[in-house]
């Protein structure tokens, strides 16, 4: 089930963190036990980078989204969410919201595809 984010942030770190609890309120719809739905709420992980924030789950293990740190990027806008392309790169060819200014789906599993 997608959760969409309506909160606008006034820093990028707030909104992240509006992200990622629309993130555990997706996961808490699944059929799962209370066990595994404290371990996902607790396997977060943000290490902010010069030009992206990387969003990681498992702690740290898997990466799950980019959101843009910088106002000098060509194509994005800071606080876009980008999906990812793999471990260490975003994919650049679209943004999948912005956690600056709100109102863009989500899911558990990770920034939506196009």
């Amino acid at each position: 089930m997608t959760v969409y984010v309506t909160k606008t942030a006034n820093t990028v770190v707030g909104g992240i963190a509006h992200m990622i609890e629309a993130a555990n309120a997706d996961y808490m719809n699944f059929p799962v036990n209370d066990t595994m739905k404290a371990e996902f709420v607790d396997e977060w992980c943000v290490r902010p980078g010069s030009k992206y924030i990387k969003i990681l789950r498992d702690n740290g293990g898997s990466a799950w989204g980019f959101v843009v740190n910088t106002d000098t990027d060509k194509k994005f806008k800071k606080g876009d969410i980008l999906k990812c392309a793999g471990w260490a790169a975003p994919a650049r060819n679209k943004a999948r919201g912005n956690v600056l200014e709100g109102n863009y789906p989500i899911n558990w599993t990770g920034p939506l595809y196009l």
